[in-house]
């Protein structure tokens, strides 16, 4: 069931499921909390309350706000945790892995610990050779064309492009699903909106965490050359020994929903060894 929470600027849409300690997972810009719907019950059965977040602008949220850099959105995630009686575990996935890193390092009593996966969380940079890389040149392409025509149609094909392989279960149903909520007035803006604030602010508080962080990459994501040195390149801008890198063989740069078992997997053995030591 959906539960509304009033900040400053609008309205976060979230929902709660199970009992135990917070986990709070936020999706990534042009989706909505329905990209864990395979993580949820997972986790819910593993001993975990779990409240999926629909950003700023996105899914069931407000549509129309003043700002959409991460740090306004870990402001977001900070205020739900609050409310639901933090401190909470954040996963944060693509931009919102920048907003938990912004989240940990500001309000350390809130958060025990932070998953990132595929995390815009670095300031970035193309190399000449980047462009050689063919899955690389695709998304880009579609990335770029989406920010600044505004398409559903090119963002649609960027998630052919980020969705490596096989499709998960239901993709047909949950691209639909994506294709009508950006065609609401406002959804497109908000996307445009975080696409366009660079992850500097992020990148300034890495070396502020306290907390122990997983970062999770796709070796075929597409918003990167190089996912493995980005991943480690977050990991290593980290304070010494509470970053740690896995990689998923196959994925693109929505992990989370093509691989749910091994994400789950990864997750829960990091919440109980790393995040347990903290």
């Amino acid at each position: 069931m959906t539960e509304y929470l009033a900040v400053d600027g609008g309205t976060i849409a979230y929902e709660v499921a199970g009992s135990g300690p917070l986990v709070v997972l936020a999706h990534g810009m042009g989706d909505s909390r329905a990209a864990y719907h395979a993580v949820v019950p997972p986790l819910v059965a593993a001993g975990y309350r779990v409240a999926a977040v629909d950003l700023r602008g996105c899914g069931e949220s407000s549509a129309d706000w003043p700002a959409w850099s991460r740090t306004d959105i870990a402001g977001d995630l900070l205020a739900v945790v609050r409310h639901l009686g933090g401190p909470a575990v954040l996963v944060g996935h693509s931009v919102s892995g920048g907003a938990a890193t912004i989240a940990a390092a500001k309000e350390p009593s809130l958060v025990t610990a932070v998953v990132e996966l595929a995390p815009f969380t670095r300031k970035q940079s193309i190399r000449l050779g980047d462009l050689r890389v063919k899955r690389f040149r695709q998304g880009m392409l579609r990335l770029l064309g989406t920010a600044l025509f505004g398409s559903v149609p090119l963002w649609r094909s960027y998630l052919d492009v980020a969705y490596p392989g096989v499709k998960p279960p239901g993709w047909s149903e949950r691209i639909d699903r994506i294709d009508a909520q950006l065609r609401e007035p406002g959804r497109m803006k908000a996307m445009q909106g975080m696409g366009r604030s660079a992850p500097t602010d992020a990148g300034a508080q890495l070396g502020g965490v306290r907390c122990p962080v997983l970062v999770v990459m796709g070796t075929l994501d597409p918003d990167w050359a190089d996912p493995h040195a980005e991943g480690a390149a977050v990991v290593d801008d980290l304070p010494s020994g509470l970053g740690r890198l896995e990689m998923i063989e196959g994925a693109g740069h929505y992990p989370h929903d093509q691989f749910p078992e091994q994400v789950v997997s990864l997750l829960l053995s990091f919440l109980r060894s790393d995040a347990a030591r903290a």
